[in-house]
């Protein structure tokens, strides 16, 4: 494959990978990221009892417990989601008694968040349960394979982020 220095002096593809011609779903990008997430999300699942709280509903209660924040609106920021969708995530959190939102006393606006015990104890468990989990999917790599696939992971992301939008042909 020919390839051309980028502007950081990585060789980048002179040839594109996909192709509208020959384009395979089971091959795309998208696609082999999300069946790896959630093969690790089942495994999550499959390996806790933490009344069916998910993976997107520990972020939220792991943030808080951690202090990276504790309003509504730093939370939806923080889990990169809209406030419409923090609030009713926090709906199903407040249903199953692991969070309450508390108006702020100073500014009636604000709603923080405040875990309950049961909260808590979940949020305690998240990094030993993910731990668990991305050690087992991770077992057959060796240290170098795991340190380059997070640089690819990065690198990935930074260049969808970095990426000219280009106009259809």
């Amino acid at each position: 494959m020919a390839s051309r220095a980028s502007t950081d002096g990585r060789p980048s593809s002179a040839q594109p990978y996909y192709a509208a011609g020959n384009f395979r779903p089971e091959d795309g990008l998208l696609l082999l990221l999300r069946r790896a997430q959630l093969a690790i999300a089942q495994r999550v699942a499959d390996e806790t009892d933490l009344g069916g709280s998910t993976i997107p509903q520990w972020l939220p209660l792991y943030k808080v417990h951690s202090g990276h924040a504790n309003t509504v609106a730093d939370l939806a920021r923080k889990c990169t989601v809209d406030a419409g969708a923090m609030t009713r995530l926090l709906d199903r959190l407040e249903a199953k008694g692991l969070c309450r939102r508390v108006r702020s006393e100073t500014d009636r606006r604000v709603v923080q968040i405040e875990l309950t015990p049961e909260g808590v104890d979940v949020a305690r468990s998240v990094p030993e349960v993910l731990s668990r989990v991305y050690n087992a999917a991770l077992s057959d790599f060796t240290h170098e394979e795991w340190q380059q696939l997070q640089g690819f992971l990065r690198r990935l992301r930074t260049n969808a982020e970095q990426a000219p939008k280009e106009e259809p042909t």
